[in-house]
């Protein structure tokens, strides 16, 4: 998939490295989510997710013309698209996803989800980690944490990012980073992954000699070891490397050419689509967290072109050949599936030329959750009657994050320490959607 660059400028890799000042309390909403979970005592209910896949929207997906349209708002607000009727009765979604119309009884759709970075780079920060950007501390992404919470198959990478991710390790250091493929799978063709897809026998006497070098260094850096993240990390991604590199496992699980004509002709020939097909494999073989980033979403102007022509219909059928697909495997039940974008797009149609669009906005979006006892069909949280805001409490990217490590059986208040032994939790101030495991 194309790397974008936001309207600020930034692109994707880059947006790790800014911070924000200020922190956020807890909601109303999350203090009654807190009372609903003391009868656990704290503790985090049984996940029924061994894995999970991340769908990042970057650019910041129009909520009012995808999961949460007025079509009874002012015609400054409405936009030009009409909702469809799903699967569900009283649900229904844009005329541009009509797949997912179909499939809206595998996944959760959270609307009123509010926070208040209107910055790509802030926004995206927060939805990828669960916690508000600090100045001070680089927090870990979502990803991080479950590579280090859910122990992988050894010869498979914990987590992949397709095709790369601004997903970063934070201050648990370098060892818990993705592994970026760099490029997109195609429906039909092998993929290959540097380093993971080596055929040739020299390549791999060079590893092996390597592997034995780095080995006679071990003696060398002991020393260091106990106080550098880097040097464990770098020590920890020689090793993984080799593994990966000489494992049958991750060879057949990166080739998505061996899936059948039928399976596969499902995801579409988008980049997306053979993403979304590789996402499925890689859980399916053990890897316990895949990030695909989609961009394209920050329309200021063509909106709805862009919407209808470009972006859209490679969402409408990766996602839902993925949902249908992992309940076809029997991967549904133990796979959490994700999506967001950093921010929504706001309600009041801007004057831009050639043509208008939306505008960044955080105080109202929506996100997706399915699988992993994620319970599917439903709506959760509301917008007011022009999608300005919470009609009611909002819900908080940092409850979202809650409630997918709920789903993956991760302790969201879990304590990490930094490299100078400051306690922090894995999740501030979020607590999980109890609705969403009813």
């Amino acid at each position: 998939m194309r790397q974008t660059q936001t309207c600020d400028g930034v692109t994707r890799r880059d947006a790790v490295k800014v911070g924000v000042l200020g922190a956020t309390g807890l909601t109303l909403s999350g203090i009654l989510r807190a009372e609903a979970f003391a009868a656990a005592e704290g503790k985090v209910l049984p996940g029924k997710a061994t894995s999970a896949i991340f769908i990042n929207l970057t650019g910041g997906p129009s909520h009012m013309d995808t999961f949460d349209l007025k079509p009874n708002a002012p015609a400054e607000y409405r936009g030009e698209f009409n909702p469809i009727t799903t699967n569900v009765p009283g649900i229904e979604i844009s005329e541009h996803l009509p797949k997912l119309a179909q499939c809206a009884d595998k996944f959760s759709i959270l609307r009123g989800v509010s926070h208040t970075l209107a910055a790509h780079a802030l926004g995206q920060e927060y939805v990828i980690s669960g916690n508000r950007p600090l100045p001070s501390l680089q927090y870990p992404s979502i990803g991080s944490v479950v590579a280090k919470e859910l122990t992988a198959p050894t010869d498979l990478p914990p987590f992949v990012a397709v095709p790369r991710t601004n997903m970063a390790g934070g201050f648990l250091g370098v060892k818990y980073n993705p592994l970026n493929t760099a490029a997109t799978p195609r429906i039909g063709q092998r993929f290959t992954v540097r380093g993971v897809s080596i055929d040739s026998e020299n390549a791999l006497n060079e590893a092996r000699r390597r592997e034995k070098l780095l080995g006679s260094l071990d003696v060398t850096f002991k020393g260091y070891e106990q106080s550098s993240q880097l040097i464990e990390g770098l020590d920890e991604f020689g090793q993984k490397a080799f593994d990966v590199m000489t494992s049958p496992t991750a060879k057949r699980a990166f080739d998505i050419s061996q899936e059948s004509d039928s399976f596969s002709e499902k995801f579409g020939e988008t980049p997306l689509g053979g993403s979304a097909l590789l996402a499925l494999r890689l859980v399916e073989a053990g890897t316990r967290f895949v990030t695909l980033t989609y961009g394209g979403w920050d329309t200021h102007n063509t909106n709805w072109e862009r919407l209808k022509d470009r972006q859209l219909p490679p969402l409408d059928q990766a996602l839902s050949a993925l949902l249908t697909g992992l309940e076809e495997r029997g991967l549904l039940e133990t796979t959490a599936v994700f999506v967001t974008g950093e921010f929504g797009r706001t309600p009041k149609i801007n004057n831009r030329d050639p043509s208008p669009g939306r505008d960044h906005y955080p105080r109202c979006m929506f996100m997706l959750l399915a699988g992993g006892g994620i319970q599917g069909g439903q709506v959760i949280g509301e917008s007011d009657d022009k999608a300005t805001g919470p009609l009611n409490d909002a819900i908080t990217p940092d409850d979202a994050a809650a409630s997918l490590y709920q789903s993956l059986g991760i302790n969201y208040e879990k304590e990490y320490h930094t490299a100078t032994g400051r306690p922090i939790m894995i999740v501030r101030n979020g607590t999980p959607i109890p609705q969403l495991f009813s």
